[in-house]
């Protein structure tokens, strides 16, 4: 007989009686019998994209400390946005954020909409966040499929197709199982059961709710799934970052093009970024004429498509030095106000470290 018809039937019931035994306290969740606040759902997804529920806590906090509603977000400088956005990663999702707060000010009087296709019309929701919000805020029978459902749904089905290509099916499967009601609460205990049992390496099989209808654990073999097609290893890029400390304590600053890489985030002017950089070429890409130091030690930073390696070059300048055309001097005690990417926060902190006077070492 076929596995699939001795397997009993996994039930949305069940993972629900689950939930509401061990539903996480996250700083962005309501209580049971709470109505959640779409903004604080909309924006603790963004940041949850590519970043741990560890890491973006405190972000969380401080934000929505800073941005207690989506018009005050959209009515702050981009430059405060991008600056309590430093340190999360993936800058374009700070962009994105901005944009969105905006069009739900300007276009949907501050109202997030409450279905699939309208959140999909604002900048930087995609499917996923769509569903997310949709479902958790408005308790829309929608599809949410994040990594942790992923890796639930091909352990639960052993779902032989590799990712991405398997998402479909995977997404046919979670609509399937959806109910009608508590399509919110459902959304949450699947991303939970990924987080706290059905992990990535040792799941707790013996206490998931789903253990009796998982075709992967019956078989064994639950810790080979998700498949997953190769990944080609990014080619290692290189360049020249230059951190020049004027007399007074000023540190010569620019910030990079809204689009692209790390956009409209600060950073000490750099060179291009290639695989075929020459370091002996430098000085040409100097931002300005003065004698360079080469540190030993380059800072390295690995990107989701591309290792880099920033050889970091140290000088100082006269008191009275003008930056060049699209960059600034910024003080050293409101360095702290510049949204740098964890990034240049190593190559300036290595910087300033070699440029720091002998008699003022710790």
């Amino acid at each position: 007989m076929p596995l699939a018809t001795r397997q009993p039937a996994a039930k949305a019931a069940d993972l629900l009686a689950w939930y509401d035994r061990h539903r996480r306290s996250l700083p962005w969740r309501v209580l049971p019998g709470e109505r959640p606040d779409p903004y604080r759902v909309w924006a603790s997804e963004i940041m949850l994209q590519q970043t741990t529920i560890t890491a973006v806590k405190p972000y969380f906090e401080r934000f929505m400390a800073r941005f207690p509603t989506v018009e005050a977000l959209a009515a702050a400088p981009s430059e405060e946005v991008m600056q309590a956005w430093a340190g999360l990663g993936y800058y374009s999702r700070a962009r994105n954020l901005h944009a969105c707060a905006k069009a739900v000010t300007a276009s949907h009087g501050g109202r997030f909409p409450d279905t699939e296709a309208g959140l999909r019309a604002l900048p930087g929701i995609g499917a996923y966040t769509a569903g997310a919000v949709a479902a958790i805020a408005f308790d829309r029978p929608a599809a949410a499929v994040d990594g942790n459902v992923e890796r639930v749904m091909t352990r639960l089905f052993a779902i032989e197709a590799a990712l991405p290509g398997a998402k479909p099916v995977i997404r046919e499967h979670v609509l399937a199982l959806l109910p009608m009601a508590r399509p919110g609460d459902f959304a949450q205990a699947l991303m939970d059961l990924g987080a706290t049992i059905c992990t990535p390496r040792n799941p707790a099989c013996g206490i998931c709710p789903w253990r009796e209808p998982c075709r992967a654990r019956t078989a064994g073999t639950q810790e080979s799934y998700p498949r997953k097609a190769a990944k080609k290893a990014g080619v290692t890029r290189y360049g020249a970052a230059f951190v020049l400390l004027r007399e007074d304590g000023a540190l010569l600053v620019r910030t990079r093009p809204n689009k692209g890489l790390l956009g409209g985030m600060a950073e000490v002017p750099t060179s291009d970024w290639r695989a075929d950089y020459e370091l002996d070429g430098a000085a040409q890409d100097a931002p300005f004429v003065t004698r360079w130091r080469k540190l030993g030690t380059p800072v390295r930073h690995v990107f989701t498509h591309f290792p880099l390696e920033l050889t970091v070059l140290v000088a100082k300048a006269p008191a009275t030095s003008q930056a060049p055309l699209g960059m600034r001097f910024t003080p050293r005690g409101k360095l702290r106000d510049e949204p740098f990417p964890s990034l240049m926060l190593k190559v300036v902190e290595a910087g300033l470290a070699a440029l720091r006077p002998p008699s003022s070492a710790p």
